[in-house]
């Protein structure tokens, strides 16, 4: 689980500052404020981490990666040449790392359960380096890392005592993505290798457990061919939606009800939330014909209508359940990324997601990053701290806003009863100013009618 992070130099970003992520983490704010810089940011590090190349410092995106940002040109801050990229995050590990994984070192506190991680990443002369690299423990009490000098010579990082390092030169210094090089074994501490190796391998799972949704969804249809693989979520623009209800079919019931309550399958628990939504009666994903490779989707939308295909209902349907399904398809405890999830969806539905949301948080532990122009998901989300469904600790909402061609963060001052006690000018534009404005023309009107 994600639980700080901090970029500078990045697209309109000089610098975030230091964000705290909660159980769900939304960035409302104007267009083009820098919402989707920041979601964008850690797609590239997740797909830097599950490319093949591991002496590319950044993988900056294709055709078909989550993002495509272009060169280092497009996304350092102003173009500066030559240019760092700055970024530091800390992670909530899964499991306790024991003292076991540190041999003899000394650590502070007898077990790990968080991490942090920052580094130096630099544009010059149209090639890319990683400057430096540190890994944190205990909030950064117990440092390792390596900076590199220059080409040839790395200087290592360390607060352990216990690590001896020889001087390293080496024919040329080979980078390990953004988060390690690779190390000339025979001149450094077998415990410093071993130590960046496992908790390299911690960074790396944090970021493959990162699953994205954009903004954009595929269209339905009315055939989906499936010869039984198991996807590992519902693709990026949700194409595979149906594709992981029928790899869920296999897993048999997973979603827990509580105490004494049997377990739903996942297709049981998007059909409860369809019809909760007030979208469909009822939902079923079944093969067309027995022994078939094909199945369709169907769907009725009140207890007397007919059954028809997925495509002859409403558009909106088809756009909300991919959301649904990632939620409660992808293994507990994963971090869902979401862009606009709202779109395409009635007011009432887009404030209905906010407990669809909280349902994924309690009952699955998934952890949820999200950009919103919803006022009505907002709204919601707000209520439900008011009743204590949720608390105000769970919730970390931010503002984006542009000043003087840079993007700037106003985190969002929540109270124990959901108010925001610092909301931003021109948040969901001016509605009591447009009020106000009809007022003042209707009465205009009815006095030149006089």
């Amino acid at each position: 689980m994600l639980e700080r992070l901090r970029i500078q130099n990045f697209k309109s970003w000089q610098d975030t500052g230091d964000m705290a992520f909660g159980s769900l983490t939304g960035f409302f704010g104007t267009n083009s404020s820098g919402k989707s810089s920041i979601l964008q940011f850690l797609l590239m590090l997740k797909q830097t981490v599950e490319s093949s190349d591991r002496s590319r410092v950044l993988h900056l995106g294709d055709d078909k990666s989550y993002v495509d940002l272009g060169t280092m040109y497009d996304i350092i801050h102003n173009h500066e040449e030559p240019g760092d990229i700055l970024f530091s995050f800390s992670w909530k590990l899964p499991f306790t790392l024991d003292k076991f994984f540190f041999a003899d070192l000394k650590i502070s506190d007898k077990s790990i359960k968080e991490v942090s991680f920052k580094a130096i990443v630099e544009r010059k002369n149209n090639f890319v380096f990683l400057k430096q690299f540190e890994y944190g423990l205990n909030k950064h009490q117990n440092v390792i890392g390596a900076k590199r000098i220059d080409s040839t010579e790395i200087k290592y990082v360390s607060t352990f005592d216990e690590l001896k390092f020889k001087k390293s030169k080496t024919s040329l210094i080979t980078p390990q993505k953004f988060y390690g090089y690779e190390f000339p074994l025979n001149k450094i501490d077998w415990h410093f290798a071993n130590l960046i190796l496992q908790l390299s391998n911690t960074l790396e799972r944090t970021f493959t457990n990162m699953h994205y949704l954009g903004p954009l969804r595929e269209y339905p249809n009315r055939l989906y061919p499936w010869a039984g693989e198991q996807t590992q979520n519902t693709g990026n623009r949700g194409e595979r939606a149906i594709e992981a209800l029928l790899s869920s079919q296999q897993r048999g019931p997973t979603i827990n009800m509580g105490k004494d309550q049997p377990k739903r399958t996942v297709e049981e628990h998007v059909a409860h939330w369809l019809k909760e939504l007030g979208l469909i009666y009822s939902f079923k994903v079944q093969p067309i014909a027995p022994n078939r490779k094909e199945y369709e989707v169907r769907i009725q939308r009140t207890a007397e209508s007919a059954s028809v295909f997925l495509t002859d209902v409403g558009f909106g349907v088809s756009q909300i359940l991919p959301v649904l399904v990632l939620l409660f398809y992808v293994p507990e405890g994963s971090t869902v990324i979401l862009e606009q999830p709202e779109i395409h969806l009635h007011p009432a539905v887009q404030a209905g997601l906010a407990d669809v949301f909280i349902d994924a948080i309690k009952r699955r532990k998934v952890q949820i990053i999200l950009e919103s122009h919803s006022e009505h998901l907002l709204q919601r989300l707000q209520r439900r701290i008011a009743e204590e469904v949720i608390s105000q600790e769970e919730i970390k909402l931010y503002f984006t806003s542009i000043e003087e061609g840079r993007s700037k963060l106003t985190t969002l001052e929540l109270d124990e009863y959901g108010n925001i006690n610092n909301w931003p000018d021109g948040f969901f534009g001016d509605a009591f100013g447009e009020a106000a404005a009809k007022m003042k023309a209707e009465m205009k009107r009815k006095l030149q009618q006089q």
